[in-house]
């Protein structure tokens, strides 16, 4: 039985970490590379060169690109999980993102949706991204609790 319990309890953990996360093409930034976004590069990652951290699946362009995430994993890690920084802070919703638009800000990974004339990068940054990325962090605390 006590076998049982540390299972469910594993499979659980693992499956609201994954709620936290935007994985809807089955990794995380629509199998995007995240390490490569800090050489302001959009690339999407090699389904060969992947790993598992926080029970999300990250995939990587390059090997020495995985290598540098598995040295610190944490600061390689999308704000918000991977959703709709500006999506988070103005309305609290769970957006989708357009993997190619992206900003590094404080040493940050934030994404952004842009689609049908709508860039919301442009919006993040036109209206105050400091107060939205502040409401934003308020927010998302708000998002994991459910």
């Amino acid at each position: 039985m006590k076998k049982i319990l540390v299972a469910f309890l594993l499979i659980s953990s693992i499956t609201f970490a994954q709620q936290d996360y935007n994985t809807k093409k089955g990794a995380i930034v629509n199998g995007y590379d995240v390490v490569e976004y800090f050489n302001n590069k959009a690339a999407k990652g090699n389904k060969k060169i992947s790993t598992t951290f926080d029970g999300v699946k990250f995939l990587f362009s390059t090997k020495e690109n995985l290598a540098m995430f598995n040295k610190s994993p944490e600061k390689y890690v999308p704000q918000y999980g991977g959703y709709c920084a500006y999506a988070i802070g103005k309305s609290s919703e769970k957006v989708s993102i357009n993997p190619k638009t992206f900003e590094i800000r404080d040493g940050k990974l934030y994404l952004f949706y842009n689609a049908w004339g709508t860039n919301t990068l442009k919006m993040w940054t036109d209206e105050n991204p400091k107060k939205l990325q502040e409401q934003a962090d308020v927010n998302w605390k708000k998002l994991k609790i459910k």
